[in-house]
């Protein structure tokens, strides 16, 4: 898995480029959409702490991987 920084830019850009085209999408997606923006608050909350707590570093690779996972299924919705 890439490093902790190389995974939040990847899922930041992915994280933008659905954000422009959420708006034409069914309501189902901009629900899931929701759901993620809240896990997305989360994420970049735990990465901060990342930096101190290796523990926290774990959960945050996880929680990376499922709204990677997540932003990719919406990605193919669009």
């Amino acid at each position: 898995m890439p490093d902790l920084a190389t995974l939040a830019e990847e899922l930041k850009r992915t994280r933008d480029t659905i954000k422009l085209r959420i708006h034409l999408a069914s309501k189902e997606v901009q629900d899931e959409w929701n759901e993620l923006e809240q896990r997305w608050s989360s994420f970049e909350s735990k990465a901060q702490l990342d930096k101190s707590a290796k523990d926290v570093g774990d959960a945050v690779k996880i929680l990376a991987s499922e709204l990677k996972d997540a932003y990719t299924r919406i990605k193919q919705a669009l």
